[in-house]
């Protein structure tokens, strides 16, 4: 999504264009939240300066992030950095260590052998013998080199993986290998482009809320427990170690990267206005489009609103596919565990730093992945107690 491709001249982002406009529906909301709070009484969609400003600072550094990502991951990136074989490697190799960990750590838990009983019959079970540091867990260096193990295999891995994908999947890329011409870059084209990118990000959006490992990206939007314009800016820093749907797929049907990085600011700048409680519903539009209404379901932590409406122009995606719902109690902000902090480091890494510690916890592969590719729900109900 950062590399745009540079076959034509390189569109003007239209999200930083547009940064006055922000602050300046920050400014008017505010206002009208104080002019009508003694009508309204205190709500959650109030300013709270410590959450704005951490809203903001999340904001800038989704701005530098995209900068800074190249420098960090090119030279480790598969195929095309000078490390990229070495990271390759290391993951293998991590991964082997940790096979063969988990394996001794398992065998030592069993207690026993089979070998030659006290009769010499083979095959017998024989007690084990004493060991001189008796009080000395069976396997604690073995288990200790399995979960270092697993983490540097999910973590760099991920890296492997993310790079990778990244690299091959880029505009400029997949528009070399469009199977259909140019469309141009008149009207239809431009409709074109902005409702393949709102479908493509349905069910990005939709795969962020369900596989953890995306989730650790996304959470960060869904940290606060206010809802208000500022919100909208509290956005992922570490889209660059993500897997999605590349959205340089809508070249591969004749739409430009230049229309690709319009259509990606066109989405971007929807979605702002939707992030406030200062409107209510608006009537028949919400049959097709996304509204303030959706969205606040959406960032909702009440049961019945979890993972609904990930639509972000439209809403007939979350219609077709089963994942709509509507307004009807009042939305309670926040993830289902909130991390109580106003940090931006602990803001964007928490989730990561409890995915990590799932996997270093676990006992097998299966349990490994389960906790990367599985859905945040699935982490919380083993683990009931965090």
């Amino acid at each position: 999504m950062n590399r745009m491709g540079r076959s034509r001249s390189t569109p003007k982002d239209l999200t930083v264009i547009a940064v006055p406009f922000y602050f300046g529906s920050m400014a008017v909301e505010y206002l009208w939240l104080r002019r009508n709070a003694p009508r309204r009484g205190p709500t959650a969609g109030e300013y709270e300066r410590r959450d704005t400003l951490a809203s903001l600072s999340m904001g800038v550094g989704s701005l530098l992030a995209p900068l800074v990502a190249p420098r960090l991951f090119d030279p480790v990136t598969p195929g095309r950095g000078r490390w990229g074989r070495v990271l390759v490697a290391t993951v293998l190799g991590a991964a082997a260590v940790t096979t063969v960990a988990e394996h001794a750590a398992r065998r030592a838990r069993n207690g026993t052998r089979l070998g030659v009983g006290p009769t010499g019959r083979a095959g017998e079970r024989q007690p084990p013998p004493v060991e001189p540091d008796a009080g000395r867990p069976k396997g604690a260096v073995a288990d200790r080199l399995a979960s270092a193990g697993g983490v540097a295999t999910i973590a760099l891995g991920g890296v492997v993986l993310s790079t990778t994908w990244a690299s091959l999947t880029t505009p400029e890329r997949l528009w070399k290998r469009r199977r259909l011409p140019d469309l141009g870059s008149g009207p239809l084209a431009v409709a074109l482009a902005i409702v393949g990118w709102d479908f493509i990000y349905y069910w990005n959006h939709r795969f962020m809320h369900e596989c953890r490992y995306m989730w650790a990206v996304h959470v960060v939007h869904h940290s606060s427990e206010h809802y208000n314009l500022s919100t909208a800016l509290r956005q992922p820093v570490a889209d660059a170690i993500g897997v999605s749907v590349p959205y340089g797929a809508l070249c591969l049907v004749g739409i430009s990267p230049a229309l690709v990085a319009t259509a990606r600011g066109v989405n971007l700048l929807y979605q702002f206005w939707i992030h406030t409680e200062a409107i209510g519903r608006i009537g028949p539009p919400e049959e097709v489009l996304n509204t303030p209404s959706h969205h606040r379901v959406h960032h909702g932590s009440n049961s019945q609103y979890l993972d609904r409406n990930h639509g972000s122009i439209l809403i007939v995606w979350d219609r077709l596919f089963g994942t709509f719902e509507r307004e009807d109690q009042a939305v309670v902000y926040g993830i289902t565990k909130n991390i109580k902090t106003f940090d931006p480091i602990r803001i964007a890494s928490h989730e990561y730093v409890d995915m990590l510690r799932d996997v270093a916890r676990s006992s097998s592969w299966a349990e490994r992945l389960s906790h990367v590719v599985r859905g945040p729900g699935w982490a919380a109900s083993t683990n009931p107690a965090g």
